[in-house]
């Protein structure tokens, strides 16, 4: 038996996580100066996280270092129990290098390991969505092998379409320029934005209402559907659950069947996207170009 291990960055419930024995490591975010960790709303106050940057608090992430992944994968190490980590798109942080680095530091002390990584190319419950299906794949019988080959060859299939309500935030993080943040805010111009097949984030439409944007989630998810009777669907927010209830309608007036769950967007994420974020994840029929 092997086990499998993610991170903080998946964005599902931490009972979920538990309920299937899936162990993970936290990223880190630092509010006004103060550290904490991103462990799933285990412990951390997400609603008071949305607060304070309701209340104009700016957060910073850190990824995962070495060190971090060294203590995280070695208990299993030692116990020769193999192990598959499935991680945040490398194209979005360093922290999948860091947990590379670790594998290699690893293999140097235990050569006979069994040690697999998975780069998600994913992000938030794009990764979630990916680790349930590896978790049905695994109780189904998959080898770990079987698992690396399937997750590698189908990662670029899962599909993420996502919009903000406040530009500033992307800005600060590197993913609009200042100029676009302002008259985008001005002009009330929302982005439709997804993830390419690198792992980067990408803005594809710009639309002039916050309604045109989602309803163009939930027209660019349907439209491409691997599964157009009963597709499981992910819809994400950050303090926007009313949004991400718009969202969700919108796809069951055109795929009643469809499985849609939805979840909160964690600390790290939400630290880069601001409050108001909605973002819908599914499996595509067609790979992201």
């Amino acid at each position: 038996m092997y086990q499998l291990l993610t991170d903080s960055a998946v964005d599902l419930p931490y009972q979920t996580l538990a309920e299937h024995h899936v162990d993970f490591v936290s990223m880190h975010v630092d509010i006004n100066g103060e550290e904490s960790i991103d462990d799933l709303e285990h412990h951390f106050d997400l609603a008071h996280f949305y607060q304070q940057i309701a209340a104009g608090v700016m957060p910073t992430t850190a990824q995962i270092n070495i060190g971090q992944f060294v203590e995280f994968f070695k208990p299993y190490v030692v116990a020769k129990t193999p192990i598959l980590y499935i991680g945040f798109s490398s194209g979005l942080s360093g922290t999948f290098n860091s947990a590379v680095q670790a594998r290699q530091m690893l293999l140097e002390d235990y050569p006979a390991a069994q040690i697999y990584l998975v780069d998600s190319l994913a992000a938030s419950s794009g990764g979630g969505l990916m680790l349930l299906n590896a978790i049905d794949k695994k109780a189904a019988g998959a080898s770990i092998t079987e698992l690396v080959d399937w997750l590698t060859e189908n990662r670029l299939y899962y599909q993420h379409w996502f919009t903000v309500d406040d530009l500033n935030y992307l800005y600060h993080g590197g993913r609009v320029s200042r100029t676009s943040a302002t008259v985008g805010s001005l002009l009330h111009i929302k982005p439709v934005m997804d993830v390419d097949p690198a792992g980067h984030l990408r803005v594809v439409k710009k639309v002039r209402s916050r309604q045109k944007s989602l309803i163009t989630l939930a027209a660019n998810t349907v439209a491409t559907l691997a599964d157009p009777i009963a597709p499981r669907i992910l819809i994400s927010s950050s303090d926007a659950a009313g949004a991400a209830a718009v969202v969700e309608q919108h796809i069951l007036e055109q795929v009643p069947k469809a499985q849609i769950t939805l979840t909160n967007i964690g600390p790290t994420i939400a630290s880069h996207t601001g409050l108001g974020c909605v973002a819908v994840f599914s499996v595509g029929n067609v790979r992201r170009v």
